[in-house]
Parts: C-alpha cells; structure tokens; sequence
C-alpha cells in the first residue's frame, strides 16, 4: 500500500502535487499510522515515525511525490463564553482539570459536547453556544512540537527495554500530559 510518511506543514505543498484530500476530526487527526482513503479515491497508509496533530491545511506527502490535504471535519462543540477575563479563566481551570481537550477561539473556548460538563459550567456562570465547526485543541505543556510534528524519523528512547512504542498517542514519561483525552476516563495518577 502506499505510504505517506511525511507532514507538510499548511501552505508548504506545492498545489501541482495536491491530488486529493481527507476530512478527519480532531480525533483521526492526531495518529501515527492509519489507513485512509481520500475523497477522490487514493488509498494510502499514514506512516509516521511518531504520532503527530495534523492541523487543518497540512498535506500528507506519499512515497510516488503526490500530497493529500488534510480538511478538519465539522464536530459537535460547545463555546463558553464568561463575563470577565478572569471568569472565563477560572472556566478553563475547571475544564483543564477533568482533562478536557478545550480549544481557545479570542475570548471563549470550545470543547466537546458533554452535558454534564455543560450543567457544570453553567453552574459556574458560562454562557454556553452548541457550534458545528472543526476542532483544533491545544497541544500539551510538554509536546515539544506544540502538537504540530512533521513526519521525521528521530530515536525517542525512554530507558525502558522491551516497552513498544506502536500506538497512537505521545508518551511524555515523567509528565502528566499524555496527549490523549481522558474525559471519559475514570479519575487515575501517574506516579
């Protein structure tokens, strides 16, 4: 199967190699290896040397020298706005705090439908708007890319032998950010 393992950071692709394009949400977008197949038909398997948050406007470079855009799709949120600077940061700081993915747009942030966190902010004073739109939350305090990596081989060894390293999320030891939600998660510590 034909392989891409190379991000294109948005607006780096030449459009002459543009020959197709993948709408994925937030979720399907931060990968390492997942088959796909774009809206015009080409198949390909996404092969990157470690996961990555692809971002809406990135191109997927395959093996032959063609790029496949990726389009962020449209996901079922929620804006909460507050009264003040400082209510709607005492908002995030509850959000943050059940490790819910949370995207800043100016003075509000957007997060995942979830209507038990949605009573909880109302609860704490937020004004809350559902909004259809595409999904990009921040990456961890500790990604080093701030979530937006580039396909580039590079050793990442963690000092422990015979521990895999072939998922789906980062590995960030000895941190508390992982790069995965836990919204539905039970409570659990890292120690």
């Amino acid at each position: 199967m034909l392989r891409a393992t190379t991000v294109l950071p948005r607006g780096t692709a030449s459009p002459a190699a543009v020959v197709d394009r993948v709408v994925l949400d937030a979720g399907d977008r931060h990968r390492r290896r997942l088959a796909m197949t774009g809206e015009a038909g080409t198949a390909f398997l996404l092969d990157l040397a470690e996961a990555v948050r692809l971002r809406d406007g990135d191109g997927l470079l395959l093996e032959d020298g063609r790029v496949v855009l990726v389009a962020a799709r449209p996901e079922a949120l929620v804006e909460v706005a507050a009264a003040t600077p400082a209510d709607l940061a005492r908002l995030a700081w509850h959000i943050g705090n059940r490790h819910t993915e949370v995207q800043i747009v100016g003075e509000r942030l957007r997060i995942r439908r979830d209507h038990v966190l949605e009573d909880m902010l109302r609860g704490l004073g937020a004004r809350l708007a559902p909004v259809d739109a595409p999904f990009d939350p921040e990456s961890g305090a500790y990604d080093p890319a701030g979530g937006h990596g580039h396909g580039h081989a590079h050793g990442h060894g963690h000092g422990h032998a015979g521990h895999a390293h072939d998922h789906d999320h980062d590995h960030d030891h000895g941190h508390h950010e992982h790069g995965h939600a836990h919204d539905r998660a039970p409570p659990h510590r890292h120690d």
